[in-house]
């Protein structure tokens, strides 16, 4: 049963080890219900696809994991496509090769290569911090590549099928279904992964490993100086990340059937993840999880409307980003930007107006500076 507690003077309730208010609890149910109606919801409206918010889940799902890593030991990777590739991999190569037909079977193999290929990068890469680390780890993930590139064995370009067995399809629960089925079941197959990799999530970042983690990022010296393995924890780290970007990968293969070097583990792949968990908020849990949907939604939605969608995506990115500085749900929580916004804005409706004039003032103060700027250079300094 749900335990009564009080969180700085706000009461909450704590069950499984999660303490949530009132209003996170709502907003958690909520979102639950949301994500499992989502296949009903897509069923609607062709301009919302199921198949491109699950490609957006599983994304995000891999940003969840770098999110561990870049929020609290402060180290940036560029190369966690890496994982999420190894995993895919796992699954395409134990389908074809091996005759795995279980789902569950196959997800097992991706989570045991991701760790061992974290466990790897890790070690070689840990020995520095900052841009030699991010460096490193673009490195790795380049390498893994260029090796699927070019082993016929992998399928180089072309990649690989994961159909395994007479259904041609991997089985869930020993059996296999039609395609419109298949496509529902893995979706929420992939809903409870994500609710369990979330609930773990929680848990690390509720835990003193966490608080070790935040002491590393903070100041690696003073933390080593303490008696902190601080190696140790943040390769722990690292490789938790990974798992969750290996998982993340075997089941975009499981959902996909077949997989690419460029879908997998090019170098922009690994820009993506990054990208989301910062679109959405690194600072909190599921930010990451949204920021992957929107990204692949706003990538699909731009090839569908012009042929310059990467224009167009990176404009409404830009005004995401500028109008969002913490992240879509970080600036949506209680004292982000958002939330204080609409507060002073119900107090006061006449500071709207104050916004506005604001605005116009910030607006013409960066023009000028710019043709300034742009006088100087055509013209030199008076």
């Amino acid at each position: 049963m749900p335990e009564r507690v009080d969180r700085d003077g706000t009461p909450a309730y704590r069950f499984l080890g999660v303490e949530l208010t009132r209003r996170e609890a709502a907003f958690l149910v909520l979102g639950v219900v949301f994500l499992f109606v989502i296949p009903d919801i897509a069923g609607l409206s062709d301009s919302l696809q199921l198949g491109v918010i699950h490609q957006g889940l599983l994304f995000g799902f891999a940003a969840v994991g770098l999110n561990l890593l870049l929020r609290h030991t402060k180290l940036t990777s560029f190369g966690h496509a890496a994982f999420f590739g190894t995993g895919a991999y796992a699954t395409a190569v134990l389908a074809r090769y091996a005759g795995v037909q279980s789902v569950g079977l196959l997800l097992l193999g991706a989570i045991a290569a991701a760790t061992v290929m974290a466990a790897i990068i890790g070690v070689l890469s840990l020995r520095h911090t900052g841009l030699y680390f991010a460096l490193l780890t673009l490195a790795f993930g380049q390498l893994l590549y260029a090796i699927a590139l070019g082993q016929s064995a992998l399928g180089g370009s072309d990649g690989l099928p994961v159909r395994p067995g007479p259904a041609n399809q991997p089985l869930l629960f020993g059996a296999s279904f039609s395609p419109d089925v298949y496509q529902v079941l893995t979706y929420y197959l992939t809903v409870v992964v994500i609710l369990i990799g979330l609930f773990v999530m929680y848990r690390i970042t509720q835990s003193p490993f966490r608080n070790a983690l935040d002491a590393i990022g903070q100041e690696r010296t003073r933390a080593r100086f303490i008696g902190l393995p601080v190696r140790r924890y943040v390769w722990a780290a690292f490789v938790i990340s990974g798992i969750y970007g290996g998982v993340a990968g075997g089941l975009y293969a499981v959902v996909r059937q077949y997989v690419r070097p460029e879908g997998t583990l090019f170098f922009l792949r690994s820009g993506d993840i990054l990208f989301m968990a910062i679109l959405g908020g690194f600072r909190t849990l599921v930010g990451p999880l949204i920021g992957g949907v929107v990204l692949v939604f706003l990538q699909d939605v731009g090839q569908d409307v012009t042929q310059y969608y990467e224009f167009l995506t990176g404009t409404i990115l830009l005004i995401l980003v500028y109008g969002f500085p913490r992240g879509i749900v970080g600036s949506l929580r209680s004292g982000g930007i958002v939330n204080t916004r609409l507060g002073e804005l119900r107090r006061e409706p006449s500071v709207l107006s104050t916004w506005g004039r604001t605005a116009v003032q910030s607006i013409e103060r960066k023009v000028t500076e710019a043709l300034t700027s742009l006088r100087i250079i055509l013209f030199g300094v008076d």
